[in-house]
């Protein structure tokens, strides 16, 4: 489907969740487009999407799917972009990956545009787009490191199903029901599909997003560690990480402890330099009990900040609460965003 000047965009999962966002997103954003592919698996191949009003049939990936591509933005999970994110490279296109596929290759920038846009020049053709838990922390985290500096960050998360994807999605809605009308119900995707037991997500809240490793930490969690030293380029950063899964469609939230390298910090210091912070909106004033909530997220690109507070105990350490829709700056978002960076720094 040719539109206009601009460039040719291929979106790789165009039928998951994310990879509608992703379409949603380079709609609302305008993005400069002269063609566009929508590609997929062999069981989706053939659905029709809109985009701008017109139809676009999605079409099987294939190593040739991407000649004369310019941007391709994949979302099909780390598998599918182990495949073709090299045959991509090949063809000439610039590959942003939303999967854990390349996120801690050294060759590869793992990139938050708020954070370390400048990154974008060292890619080799492939760009990772981090895990939505960490694109949000990382965001709010950021003028904080730059304006007093960070030592350590201990993160408690409460994500929301969509995370998983569109079946976890039904399995919340379908558990719900049966609660509510006393029928009978057994977990079939949550916390993880390809693990061994499946527990109840709906009136619960179940610790475990990923599979665990041999440390008692989940691959989630690990990722959240990892990752945030990588996109601070803070390898000495102390991180630690526990990530539950709650009852929520869309909307990750993150209980935020973290400790600054100046002394006599107050609360009012951080959320001066929040508010001016690029890709936030401080929601705080406790008195009027205004914090950020998922439910309040939803549809918006900005990672909202709240409930900021002084440790009472450690004259450094501070709380926050970090809220974001996790399929728009957690993913789709934050992959559209790499690719203005992109054009904006000349890369593209």
């Amino acid at each position: 489907m040719s539109i206009s000047k601009g460039y040719h965009v291929a979106v790789l999962g165009a039928t998951g969740a994310v990879g509608q966002q992703m379409i949603k997103t380079l709609e609302k954003r305008e993005f400069p487009i002269k063609k566009i592919s929508f590609l997929s698996s062999a069981r989706s191949a053939g659905t029709v999407l809109k985009f701008r009003g017109e139809d676009v049939v999605v079409e099987e990936a294939t190593p040739d799917s991407f000649n004369g591509v310019d941007i391709a933005l994949f979302s099909a999970g780390g598998s599918i972009s182990k495949i073709f994110a090299p045959e991509a490279v090949k063809r000439g296109a610039i590959v942003i990956d939303n999967t854990s596929a390349y996120r801690m290759d050294e060759d590869v920038p793992l990139v938050v545009p708020e954070v370390n846009e400048q990154d974008l020049k060292l890619h080799k053709g492939i760009i990772a787009n981090p895990n939505c838990s960490t694109i949000q922390m990382v965001v709010a985290l950021e003028p904080i490191r730059k304006a007093f500096g960070l030592s350590k960050v201990i993160v408690s998360t409460y994500q929301a199903v969509s995370g998983s994807g569109t079946a976890a999605i039904q399995e919340l809605h379908e558990q719900t029901k049966a609660i509510i009308h006393g029928e009978p119900f057994e977990p079939q995707v949550l916390p993880v599909k390809g693990d061994k037991k499946h527990y109840q997500i709906a009136f619960n809240a179940v610790p475990q997003i990923d599979k665990f490793m041999d440390n008692g930490f989940t691959f989630e969690e690990v990722k959240m560690i990892n990752e945030t030293k990588k996109i601070m380029h803070m390898p000495e950063l102390k991180v630690a990480a526990t990530c539950v899964r709650l009852p929520i469609e869309t909307g990750h939230s993150e209980s935020v402890y973290f400790e600054v390298e100046r002394e006599g910090l107050t609360a009012t210091g951080i959320q001066e330099v929040l508010s001016s912070a690029a890709g936030i909106v401080l929601e705080d004033n406790p008195s009027e009990q205004i914090y950020p909530m998922p439910a309040n997220a939803v549809g918006k690109n900005d990672v909202f900040v709240g409930r900021i507070r002084k440790d009472l105990d450690e004259d450094k350490g501070f709380h926050m609460w970090v809220v974001s829709d996790n399929l728009l700056k957690g993913a789709a978002w934050n992959s559209v965003q790499i690719a203005e960076s992109l054009i904006n720094l000349g890369l593209v």
